[in-house]
């Protein structure tokens, strides 16, 4: 399996941990665990992750949702959200922001690997897509 990074937003400090122990057995690589949007932004510029698993209720000013728009602005990277909060609002909100995948809590390991497979593997095709669709016609 190819180095993947997930970069895991959640404030929940037992809960992020668990989080990272389950995608190191996976086999994925963690390159940081931030709790708040802001260090989510920051820490997305400096570590490029291949995946984002975010919460989307957040300690500080920002939410997760907010996060995640800043972050679509600049870089093209999956989102996954994991959240507790199922409600109507918060769902139509993160939506918006075309994530490939919404969990909610509790969850169990095999539903957050395979949203991750999933995802990480709709990102590539539509990548690969895009640069087809980008090449110049040469017919």
């Amino acid at each position: 399996m190819e180095d993947i990074k997930i970069l895991v937003v959640e404030d929940e400090n037992i809960i992020a941990l668990n989080i990272k122990k389950k995608l190191k057995s996976f086999g994925y690589t963690v390159p940081a665990i931030v709790s708040t949007a802001e260090d989510a932004i920051k820490m997305t510029e400096i570590t490029f992750p291949d995946l984002i698993l975010m919460d989307v209720m957040l300690k500080g000013e920002m939410d997760g949702v907010q996060a995640i728009e800043e972050i679509r602005k600049k870089f093209d990277i999956p989102v996954i959200y994991l959240t507790a909060y199922s409600d109507d609002e918060v769902l139509e909100r993160a939506k918006l922001t075309q994530p490939y995948g919404y969990i909610v809590k509790p969850f169990k390991a095999n539903d957050l690997r395979t949203n991750i497979e999933i995802a990480l593997y709709r990102h590539k095709m539509e990548k690969r897509a895009g640069k087809k669709n980008d090449a110049p016609d040469n017919t």
